[in-house]
């Protein structure tokens, strides 16, 4: 049975456990659902047991979020067209007050980590972001601590060799860009685009097949430059942009009258624009609804 004491130690961590559970998801909603469903495991707990109150939970929570992970494997094996992560709306307004976390709960980031195995992506993100030791690792995964120290070293390595290089992007500047961007998008300016986007510009889009979009990724600057301007060139009289801070960075959240068209990040690579992630199934929309906390 719940205690004050059970809810208070819960509620000061929670910022902490629903970041863990978001880098391991890629989910803000299932986060959610995991959160409450540790929540209810953790009011069962004798706490004269619990030695460290944050490596318990922070175990606990990975449990569940592996076996959340798991299960929808071959929901995502069956997706139509890319898989994106929910954008996650913050409430911070400074992306580079913690470098490591700006980059952990990043989209291309986040994109990279579809590509680990779920222990690999659980043991990368205690180990490597959130720093705690093998032998808590190894506790919240269910392996050896030997085992974990591979499985780190493995998806370690893996990560270094498919990310771009990570900068702490001024946030004015990328401010700046963004506006800059969303001003050449909607007015079908495709000069200004190509002068903001990399040779090698990358355009992802999710619908999982509930609204019209790419089924593959573009690439190209002029490609990308294109289906932008084909992209807005559809837009209504009512369609109404603001600048929010998703996944530590500006975004363009996008509604055509009380609708919500879709969140569109930009990732900045050399003072340029290397990847935009257009977010717009619906389902996936539900999340910037809410402002969340995340801490590390």
């Amino acid at each position: 049975m719940t205690t004050d004491e059970h809810s208070e130690r819960f509620t000061v961590l929670r910022p902490l456990l629903f970041t863990i559970v978001y880098e391991i998801l890629g989910s803000a909603t299932e986060s959610d659902d995991v959160l409450q469903d540790s929540y209810l495991r953790w009011a069962d707990v004798d706490l004269a047991t619990v030695r460290d109150t944050k490596s318990y939970l922070a175990q606990l929570v990975t449990r569940q979020a592996l076996n959340t992970l798991r299960a929808s494997a071959r929901r995502r094996e069956d997706y139509i067209g890319p898989w994106l992560p929910e954008p996650l709306l913050l409430d911070e307004h400074d992306p580079s007050a913690d470098v490591v976390l700006a980059e952990s709960v990043s989209m291309a980031m986040l994109v990279l980590l579809e590509t680990l195995t779920p222990d690999e992506r659980a043991v990368f993100v205690l180990r490597e972001v959130f720093g705690f030791g093998y032998d808590d690792v190894a506790d919240a995964v269910g392996k050896s601590v030997v085992t974990v120290r591979q499985v780190a070293h493995r998806a370690r390595e893996h990560v270094r060799a498919r990310r771009r290089r990570f900068e702490a992007v001024d946030a004015a500047k990328t401010v700046r860009i963004t506006e800059q961007f969303m001003t050449a998008a909607t007015t079908g300016d495709l000069e200004g685009l190509l002068s903001l986007l990399a040779p090698d510009a990358t355009w992802t889009a999710d619908s999982g097949g509930k609204t019209t979009a790419a089924r593959r990724p573009v690439v190209g600057a002029e490609k990308v430059a294109a289906v932008l301007v084909n992209v807005f060139r559809m837009r209504r009289l009512d369609l109404r942009i603001e600048v929010v801070n998703c996944n530590h960075t500006p975004a363009m959240v996008v509604h055509g009258g009380d609708h919500l068209e879709g969140v569109f990040l930009v990732e900045i690579t050399d003072g340029r624009i290397s990847g935009i992630y257009a977010i717009r199934n619906p389902d996936k929309l539900v999340a910037v609804a809410v402002p969340r906390q995340i801490s590390r």
